[in-house]
C-alpha cells in the first residue's frame, strides 16, 4: 500500500486490475480529453507504463481502491510527462464515472508525505 485515507487506499497497479481500469479508461465521457477511450490493449500498456514509472521514478499513477469493497475505481498520482521538450511532473487522476464527485482525489493529493505547492504548479501549467 502506498497511501491510505479514510475511504480509499492507493497501491501499485497490476495486470489483474485491467478489467476494473477498462471501466474507467474505456469510458468515452471520462476520457473526453484524450484522443479516444482506451481499449483493452491500451489499458494493458497503461498498466505496463505505470509499472515502469514505479521502477524508474518511484512514482506513477496508483490504483485507487475502495476500502469498503476492494474495488479499483480509478488511478491517481504523479507522473513525468514531456511537455514541449521538457520533463514536467503532472498530477493525474481518472475516476470511474459512477464514483466521481465523491471527494476521493483531493485527500490523496493532500496526504502526500512530500509537500507540493499545487497552486503554483497549476498556475505554471495553466
Amino acid at each position: 500500500m502506498i497511501l491510505e485515507t479514510q475511504r480509499l487506499f492507493l497501491r501499485e497497479m497490476t495486470l489483474s486490475d485491467l478489467d476494473a481500469l477498462l471501466l474507467v479508461l474505456g469510458d468515452a465521457e471520462s476520457m473526453c480529453y484524450y484522443p479516444k477511450p482506451f481499449d483493452r490493449e491500451m489499458v494493458e500498456k497503461w498498466i505496463d507504463w505505470q509499472r515502469r514509472n514505479y521502477a524508474q521514478h518511484g512514482l506513477g499513477l496508483w490504483a485507487m481502491v475502495l476500502k469498503a469493497t476492494g474495488e479499483v475505481i480509478g488511478d491517481c498520482g504523479l507522473v513525468w510527462q514531456e511537455i514541449e521538450g521538457h520533463q514536467e511532473l503532472e498530477i493525474g487522476y481518472h475516476v470511474r464515472r459512477d464514483q466521481q464527485m465523491q471527494g476521493y482525489v483531493k485527500p490523496h493529493l493532500l496526504a502526500r508525505s512530500t509537500p507540493v505547492n499545487y497552486s503554483d504548479f497549476s498556475r505554471r501549467q495553466l
